[in-house]
């Protein structure tokens, strides 16, 4: 059984989290952090692709009904390593802050944790707390947003021009016909190979293809023109931009989730022409803003995105703390 640390007052009610009580959280989320809302159709997205047996838990503390914080561990979205898994805790009441994050901590070390992770933005108090507690700067990431009613596409002209000098086809995903099982592989090979090559802290791990599957197909479906491929000559797909996702706490707004090259076929401006073939499509969409974030370390996409016009917010800080041994091993994810 596990054992959890005591609650300040006698009042306060611990219990688990049920799909239920994703309303109620949404909105703690959202009051915890207006600068940062949290819709529910994200947490109930999140939930949909999770894997069975993942590991995940999420303990809720109440006074009188009333949901007051939240403690959860889950398997980052990224950093999907073996043994590391993230931990998040949120509350109205700063005085249960501490005792929060014990109880994630412990959550996840229930679980095998060996290195816990957690995303903040550098302006929240909550830092101050994870630093006591130990936890360091492990990645820097940059939130970007680019209102695309004032993109002026006739700018890059040239590198479009670039892009189709080299003989690679531009074209959205819908417009290859039936995506079944073979083309999803396909699609499957060039995002891993893409996400190999994007530069972090550490390198991503890598999704297999059922997990790629979970994660990635339910955003795709029914969403024409929002996943945009680069075809080479022979018909190889080599590079990539995913716009497709609406956020639901952000009308308007889509997340514009990878874009990548092969390396092979770089310098041929088509990373920046796949963006802008996606963001006309977004505004055909009626979507009129763009939503994206960017490793510190990858100096060529927010390259790109400057020069496009992405304004970007308030740095996102993944921070890390080890609290056991790592075992050797294989990620699965």
């Amino acid at each position: 059984m596990k054992e959890f640390p005591p609650l300040p007052l006698p009042t306060l009610r611990l219990r688990t989290g049920t799909p239920a009580d994703l309303p109620r959280l949404a909105a703690l989320l959202t009051e915890v952090h207006p600068d940062l809302p949290v819709a529910v159709e994200t947490l109930e997205r999140r939930a949909a692709r999770r894997s069975p047996g993942e590991p995940f838990e999420c303990q809720l503390v109440e006074h009188e009904g009333r949901l007051l914080g939240m403690a959860e561990v889950r398997v980052p979205s990224d950093e999907d390593h073996p043994g590391w898994l993230n931990v998040e805790f949120a509350t109205l009441e700063p005085a249960l802050a501490p005792v929060l994050l014990t109880l994630a901590e412990a959550l996840a070390q229930s679980q095998g944790a060996h290195t816990l992770i957690t995303t903040v933005l550098d302006s929240w108090w909550e830092k101050l707390l994870y630093e006591e507690r130990g936890y360091h700067e492990h990645d820097r990431m940059w939130p970007s947003t680019l209102d695309l009613t004032a993109l002026d596409f006739s700018r890059f002209a040239g590198q479009e021009a670039k892009a189709r000098a080299s003989g690679v086809v531009l074209r959205p995903l819908s417009s290859f016909g039936i995506f079944d099982e073979a083309g999803q592989r396909r699609l499957h090979r060039l995002w891993s190979a893409v996400e190999r090559d994007i530069p972090s802290a550490v390198p991503l791990s890598e999704w297999s293809f059922e997990t790629w599957q979970r994660h990635v197909l339910p955003g795709l479906e029914g969403r024409e023109g929002g996943l945009w491929l680069a075809e080479a000559p022979g018909g190889d797909w080599v590079g990539l931009t995913g716009l497709y996702e609406p956020i639901p706490s952000r009308p308007g707004t889509l997340h514009n989730d990878l874009t990548g090259v092969r390396p092979e076929w770089r310098g041929h401006s088509l990373g920046l022409a796949l963006k802008l073939a996606a963001a006309r499509a977004a505004l055909e969409r009626g979507f009129t803003h763009v939503r994206t974030s960017n490793h510190s370390l990858n100096l060529p996409m927010l390259a790109i995105n400057d020069a496009l016009g992405f304004v970007r917010k308030t740095a996102r800080i993944i921070l890390m703390k080890k609290v056991g041994e790592e075992n050797p091993g294989g990620s699965d994810r």
